[in-house]
């Protein structure tokens, strides 16, 4: 019973912090912390790290002591919060570093639907440069919509 306790805790971690994560990237990431997020909406910053990439500390500072301070009360339930934030921290790399910017050269093809709706939804993100009316904040629950476009885009392509 502990075991589905434990996992149930670390699952709905992940999908609040999905929720977390469209909050803070519309309210602060596009708000007073613009500044360090800019240059992610910009196609000619100089370097391939960005300033916007310092955010990770924002998940990974609290996942690491939450892991650490409940190991060190054996195992109290906070423990697996920290690991929810750490899949959700994996989760976002992989997404949004290889899959949707493809920041390194892995999963460049592909045919899923969800992936094609995925990157449309996070493109009209970044088709407005600047902080003030975006669209499409969240990493992994995207609008109907762009489904609905991807669907329609793999029927006719992959025909």
């Amino acid at each position: 019973m502990e075991i589905l306790i434990n996992c149930s805790i670390v699952l709905v971690t992940f999908i609040l912090t999905e929720f977390s994560a469209w909050a803070n990237h519309k309210y602060i990431m596009h708000g007073f912390m613009w500044y360090f997020h800019a240059d992610h909406h910009k196609k000619d910053h100089k370097s391939w790290f960005e300033r916007n990439d310092l955010f990770f500390i924002t998940y990974a500072v609290p996942s690491w002591l939450l892991i650490m301070f409940g190991m060190m009360n054996q195992y109290a339930w906070y423990t697996w919060v920290g690991f929810g934030i750490l899949l959700y921290g994996l989760a976002y790399f992989v997404v949004h570093d290889l899959v949707i910017h493809q920041r390194f050269k892995v999963l460049t093809k592909t045919k899923n639907v969800y992936v094609l709706a995925l990157r449309r939804a996070h493109k009209m993100h970044h088709k407005n440069i600047g902080k003030e009316g975006g669209e499409s904040f969240g990493m992994l629950i995207i609008k109907k919509k762009y489904i609905q476009e991807a669907l329609k885009k793999s029927k006719t392509q992959y025909a």
